[in-house]
């Protein structure tokens, strides 16, 4: 049983955010989103697996009930060997499908106020876009995933104002049990408390409530960068990792899991 691709009205909006460590797919139907799958970032994969893979997903959701098919497909990605296959995939497995990848020149609906715009990735324009649609500005978006943690900024006009990154959780966590001779790989858990009694909560609580702290100070720099007062602004945290910091930290006013799957059904609205 292959997954239908329709425009009737149970159809759903592929949509795929290619990061560094992980793809997240999930499908949209309605603004509302129905069925969602998160997989490792593979730059060895080729077309034809990502194809397999794909379709794969899609007929469980077909099977599900889910949604009846898809009627189109939105992608934004951080890894241009992957982005490749996937342009390859798109062409020669779904070419009756409307796609939109978003690349300089794409409408997003977003000002880039930056000295170089078309080297901000793909997926924090889209996050900014979605934060400016549904949260208004002055706003700033904080994205856990595994490789980085970035921070966007959007002003008051709704205008991409710059940002930035830092290491992700899960590469200090790496990077600690490499060059640690005593140190390992923990299990990423809240610590029961900030001064730890062994090694394993020693590593928990430096990387998550240092994380917390980074979190809160470095968006308390934005806002006063932005002339922003903190209780008139949005600051929302998204990304797979988010649920491990979020209560730790002072400065979120929202969560949204889904920020850029959102972010890029929008995209794609405007560009097809």
């Amino acid at each position: 049983m292959s997954p239908r691709f329709t425009d009737d009205a149970q159809s759903a909006l592929l949509c795929v955010d290619i990061g560094n460590s992980h793809t997240v797919l999930g499908l949209l139907r309605a603004g509302e989103v129905v069925a969602t799958w998160r997989v490792g970032t593979n730059e060895r994969r080729t077309a034809d697996e990502w194809a397999v893979l794909v379709r794969g997903l899609l007929r469980d959701a077909v099977r599900a009930g889910a949604a009846s098919g898809i009627h189109g497909i939105s992608v934004c990605a951080t890894v241009p060997a992957v982005l490749h296959e996937w342009r390859d995939m798109l062409v020669n497995h779904f070419g009756s499908v409307p796609a939109v990848v978003v690349e300089p020149g794409v409408r997003t609906g977003v000002p880039v106020l930056t000295d170089n715009p078309r080297e901000v990735g793909a997926d924090r324009i889209v996050n900014a876009g979605a934060a400016a649609e549904f949260f208004g500005g002055p706003a700033v978006v904080v994205d856990f995933g595994g490789t980085a943690t970035t921070f966007d900024v959007i002003n008051s006009k709704g205008q991409y104002v710059g940002g930035a990154i830092a290491p992700g959780i899960e590469v200090s966590l790496e990077a600690l049990g490499r060059r640690g001779a005593q140190l390992r790989k923990v299990e990423l858990l809240t610590p029961r408390t900030a001064i730890a009694k062994n090694t394993v909560e020693a590593l928990q609580s430096g990387l998550l409530f240092g994380v917390a702290s980074m979190v809160d100070g470095l968006v308390a720099r934005m806002l006063r960068e932005l002339d922003a007062a903190p209780e008139q602004a949005h600051v929302i945290a998204t990304g797979y990792l988010a649920p491990l910091v979020y209560d730790e930290c002072t400065c979120f006013t929202d969560r949204s899991p889904w920020l850029t799957l959102h972010g890029l059904a929008m995209v794609f609205a405007r560009n097809c």
